[in-house]
């Protein structure tokens, strides 16, 4: 490949429920990514998948009763189902409970640690969270209970096998303060570093298979342990590109030559990727991430939005009653950058009607509108600057560097108000030359120039919103576009607005 490849990642969640908007949030960040790094020319490969060997996935099955694979399917099911209602350009979903690929792959992973002398077997007793699939330390606990989920840990007592984390305190340390490792935003970085440097200890990467009910991986020549979640789950970033064949001239390539391996994630699971994963590569010869993007949570009144809280932000159903285009701009230009924001139905349609309706789809129907009417559709010519077209024309100038940039810097929102600011300053500017005044005082070529900087900053909004609003961008793009003969096909109504609604 001789272009730059980019291969960008989401985590891949447990499937003991169906999806909340929290885990939509991420996966329309990746794709946002995933689209503009194309746009740019560089090659992208965008995966996403479902965790499935988790024992909160076993035990959900086990309340619902309903066996654990017909169980772990119907819910995936839901998760990988997303890319259509969300438009994701997805290229591979894995499921780590029926691709092949994946068991492959994690016993060969397995094996290059326990090469590297990297896995011991010892006994264990600690406090386990079956929510977060970890064990922790008194000290951890917030009242001796999860801070994550507020429920007291189990106390586990069992022997595992260990991987070798202490010993690779050092590099990890080197790897993010070189900047090899990119974290975003600092705050997060520097809860990793602060994290390495109080000494990091070997953790535990197998269960019982009496433990696990059976579900999961077994570990290489010890059929009586299951190769724990984590471990597990961490691998399909390798084992979606068919890292269990042995091959470095296949889909592996993603890994091996990527200018850029990009995962995004959830700040609860911050340590997995930047400090255990990264030292498993390490361990096994492999190359490790170079950006780990972390965003916040969505809440309802203040708590966090998940699985198990009953929530009803439920992207089916907000996509369903609001339109992708709406909720996709709402997880967009609300969250804050690595940061929570409180989600509400009202919210999300105040955002809708008064930048995509009342916004870009005003804009652009009264700018056609006004040109079929005063020049019969017809693009007229651009021969010189409009009065009082300086603001605007700097804010389509410095938008696709602006938008660039805070991509870069992991800022959708920042992004998305570059875009924004084209249409702000293009209804300021329509309002300000008033081209209905023009035709009827005959200054036709103030107006032709009025009316062609008007159309230029559609146009520019349909090439700059294509990364966040594929569809609503498609729209205005096409809707803008003269036909062979110049002219402009009829206005059409763009990005109606909403009705509030109940989401029940």
């Amino acid at each position: 490949m001789t272009a730059p490849h980019t291969y960008i990642t989401t985590t891949i969640p447990y499937v003991n429920a169906r999806p909340h908007a929290g885990f939509a949030l991420e996966l329309v960040q990746a794709d946002v990514l995933a689209r503009h790094r194309r746009s740019t020319g560089d090659l992208v490969r965008f995966q996403a998948g479902t965790d499935d060997n988790s024992l909160k996935n076993v035990l959900a099955a086990e309340a619902a009763g309903v066996p654990v694979q017909e169980f772990v399917d119907a819910n995936a099911a839901a998760f990988t189902g997303l890319a259509g209602p969300l438009n994701l350009s997805v290229d591979d979903l894995i499921r780590t409970s029926g691709d092949p690929r994946h068991r492959r792959g994690v016993e060969r992973f397995w094996r290059a640690c326990a090469d590297n002398g990297d896995l011991y077997r010892k006994h264990y007793e600690g406090l386990y969270c079956v929510g977060c699939e970890q064990f922790y330390t008194d000290a951890e606990l917030a009242g001796g209970r999860c801070r994550e989920h507020g429920t007291v840990p189990d106390l586990v007592s069992e022997e595992n096998w260990f991987f070798r984390l202490s010993r690779y305190g050092g590099r990890l340390r080197d790897l993010i303060t070189s900047g090899t490792i990119r974290i975003q935003p600092a705050q997060r970085r520097n809860e990793v570093l602060a994290f390495i440097d109080s000494g990091l200890e070997d953790f535990s990467v197998s269960r019982s298979t009496q433990r696990a009910r059976g579900w999961g991986i077994p570990v290489p020549g010890d059929p009586g342990q299951v190769i724990y979640v984590w471990w597990d789950a961490l691998g399909n970033y390798l084992t979606a590109l068919d890292y269990g064949d042995g091959s470095r001239d296949g889909l592996d390539r993603w890994w091996t030559s990527a200018t850029r391996r990009v995962h995004l994630l959830g700040k609860g699971v911050v340590r997995f990727h930047a400090v255990y994963w990264p030292a498993m590569l390490l361990s096994a010869g492999e190359k490790v991430p170079t950006d780990i993007l972390v965003h916040g949570y969505l809440t309802e009144n203040g708590r966090k939005i998940s699985k198990s809280s009953g929530s009803v932000a439920d992207p089916y159903d907000l996509v369903t009653r609001y339109g992708t285009d709406a909720v996709r701009w709402w997880l967009l230009r609300e969250v804050p950058r690595g940061a929570d924001a409180d989600f509400t139905a009202d919210r999300l349609v105040a955002r809708a009607n008064d930048e995509l309706a009342n916004g870009f789809g005003n804009l652009v129907n009264r700018v056609v509108t006004m040109i079929q009417r005063y020049r019969a559709g017809r693009v007229p010519p651009s021969l010189g600057d409009a009065p009082g077209a300086a603001d605007l024309d700097a804010a389509i100038q410095s938008a696709p560097a602006a938008i660039a940039s805070a991509l870069e810097g992991f800022d959708f929102r920042r992004a998305t108000g570059a875009v924004w600011s084209i249409a702000d300053e293009a209804n300021r500017f329509v309002n300000l030359t008033r081209p209905w005044a023009l035709a009827k005082s005959g200054a036709a070529a103030d107006l032709d120039a009025v009316l062609a900087a008007a159309l230029r900053a559609c146009q520019a909004i349909g090439t700059c919103l294509a990364p966040f609003l594929p569809s609503a961008a498609a729209l205005i793009t096409r809707q803008c576009a003269a036909d062979d003969g110049g002219v402009l096909p009829p206005p059409v109504p763009l990005l109606p607005r909403l009705q509030a609604r109940i989401v029940s």
